[in-house]
């Protein structure tokens, strides 16, 4: 028997064999009701989906949505009717599993069969279901049915089974206002929910619904979830479950650490799940990686933990929210981004992925389940393209509430400046002639090292290191480069330039120069443009800290000086102690 997979799960499919209530046919006693098997989002997409239908069941009928989607639906069928139909079309496997009886309430003219104008069916209550953007305001307020009490609502409650209980909660949480647990105990939660969507569809919010309000909230539920096909997916691969929306998107292709599901149509809506091995390390890089994805918004919550994240941005076109979590060995999570236009959509999505999401066992993507180009390979982003900052130098912990110190070269010019894993900074103290810049984190920071700036300078000939990001963004982790302290000035006799041997890189700019006790001596200034004068390689040049204490000073920031320390750091030591205070700094336009 040919099965036919409804893409989109809250669509309405009406059992096509019964009795087709069509022009001339008298018309049935008792409610009418359809058997709803899809939905699309445009009236070319359902008409072509209908003719498909029509080959395999003839009747068939179509109605426009009041949600502006399109039905394609059986019947009209009496409710004993529509319940054996449905039952023996899932069984013999014609119609999707989650295809459903709608009573019309949501339904408003019929465009299929083609060529007729038919009637639309006479809605069977006066509350039209939820919209899938923005809720419109009521009509009019939804009475109960004649001869309904409240003492009848209650009985009919207590009679529901447990998953009508939870069907319910689902139902609530899906409206955006219940987001307890799902557990069909209907306690003050539960009570508050009910309460808050009948007062939104201005029925009297007494917190027990009617027979009518539950099909009403429970059927727009359904017909919302069918509309952008919700379903469980269980990646053996990725080594996730999670709800997904299928109507939306579509499977594209694994390539290491994402899976890819692309929007399908017009629906604007795409999702990656994440999935690769590793520790709290490799969970840093990947938060630091996601935000140079151009689908990340650069503003926008950072919420980093030890062992997860969660991430979101919104501009005028698009939105996207990403989280990971740790496991044992493992990193794995989703990142989903929509147009902005489509936010109460969007919001519903999100909250049915984040509730369904589940780890399961130890398997994650392997880079070598797909090959992968040398692009890929660089950036694991699988065509997508990644933003690159301007440029990255470095920088360090001027002291322990996590102000930094860098080359003013650095940041000159700059939209906005991050420092390591995409924190927000700002230039609070600049100087030109010292070539130096203090900046601020938007948020507390607590470094793991920090400076302590040398009062005075060593002695030419002695030992001295720079700790930077030597290899800027394409080696996130900072290094230690040793040469030697030359003279306190440049070669021209310039006060706040001091001279070094020491073969640094382009990244290393705006590093500490520690001295062979420890002390930060000098901030490392980049290498000057100067094609009339090429110097040797290995000649750097630094910022002196007493110039960098007494401009700084002369703006009204003070940091302490530290007098040397006689002996030697060994240069273990010395490494530990310069990595930990390095920070590296990017400029972005």
């Amino acid at each position: 028997m040919l099965r036919i997979r409804g893409m989109v799960t809250a669509a309405f499919l009406a059992a096509a064999a019964g009795v087709w209530a069509g022009p001339g046919m008298a018309q049935q006693d008792g409610p009418r009701v359809w058997i709803q098997i899809e939905a699309r989002n445009s009236l070319a997409a359902a008409e072509e989906r209908l003719r498909d239908w029509a080959g395999i069941l003839p009747e068939v009928t179509g109605f426009a949505l009041a949600s502006g989607w399109y039905a394609v639906a059986l019947g009209p069928f009496s409710e004993a009717e529509a319940a054996a139909r449905l039952a023996d079309l899932r069984a013999a496997g014609q119609i999707p599993r989650d295809s459903f009886i709608a009573d019309g309430r949501v339904y408003r003219s019929q465009f299929w069969p083609a060529g007729q104008a038919l009637a639309a069916p006479t809605p069977a209550l006066p509350l039209p279901a939820a919209p899938l953007t923005e809720p419109a305001a009521p009509d009019a307020a939804m009475p109960a049915p004649p001869g309904e009490s409240l003492a009848d609502s209650r009985r009919a409650e207590a009679a529901l089974t447990a998953t009508e209980r939870q069907d319910i909660q689902r139902a609530l949480q899906w409206a955006g206002v219940y987001s307890a647990a799902v557990d069909g105990a209907f306690g003050p939660g539960t009570r508050a929910a009910i309460s808050a969507w009948q007062a939104a569809q201005g029925a009297e919010p007494t917190g027990v619904l009617t027979a009518a309000q539950r099909a009403a909230l429970v059927d727009g539920w359904r017909g919302e979830l069918a509309a952008i096909g919700m379903e469980p997916i269980r990646d053996e691969e990725a080594g996730i479950e999670i709800d997904l929306p299928m109507g939306l998107v579509t499977f594209d292709r694994y390539t290491p650490p994402f899976a890819q599901y692309l929007a399908s149509g017009d629906s604007g809506v795409q999702v990656w799940l994440i999935s690769q091995p590793g520790d709290q390390e490799a969970l840093a890089g990947l938060f630091d990686l996601l935000q140079t994805l151009p689908v990340i918004p650069p503003e926008g919550p950072r919420n980093r933990r030890p062992r997860g994240f969660e991430m979101s941005g919104r501009t005028a076109e698009v939105e996207t929210y990403a989280q990971a979590e740790l496991g044992q060995g493992t990193i794995r999570g989703f990142l989903i981004t929509a147009r902005t236009a489509d936010a109460t959509r969007t919001a519903r999505i999100l909250s049915a992925m984040k509730s369904s999401f589940r780890p399961f066992g130890d398997r994650v993507l392997d880079p070598g389940l797909v090959p992968l180009d040398e692009a890929t390979k660089a950036g694991l982003l699988a065509g997508i393209e990644a933003r690159r900052p301007e440029r990255a130098g470095s920088g360090f912990f001027a002291d322990a509430g996590g102000q930094v110190l860098t080359a003013l070269a650095n940041v000159d010019g700059c939209g906005r400046i991050t420092l390591d894993a995409g924190i927000e900074a700002s230039v609070v103290a600049r100087d030109s002639a010292a070539g130096v810049a203090l900046l601020r984190a938007g948020v507390p920071l607590a470094p793991p090292g920090h400076a302590a700036m040398a009062g005075a300078l060593p002695a030419p000939g002695s030992d001295v290191a720079v700790a930077g990001f030597s290899f800027g963004i394409d080696l996130p982790l900072p290094s230690m480069t040793f040469g030697r302290f030359e003279s306190p000035t440049g070669l021209d006799g310039t006060p706040t330039l001091a001279r070094l041997t020491l073969p640094a890189m382009a990244g290393d700019a705006g590093g500490p120069v520690l001295g062979p006790d420890g002390t930060v001596i000098g901030i490392l200034q980049p290498r000057a443009a100067d094609p009339a004068r090429v110097l040797p390689a290995e000649v750097s040049f630094a910022a002196p800290s007493p110039a960098i204490l007494a401009a700084l000073a002369a703006q009204g920031v003070t940091l302490a000086a530290t007098a040397p320390a006689p002996g030697q750091m060994a240069p273990e030591d010395l490494t530990a102690l310069g990595t930990a205070m390095a920070v590296q700094v990017a400029c972005w336009k």
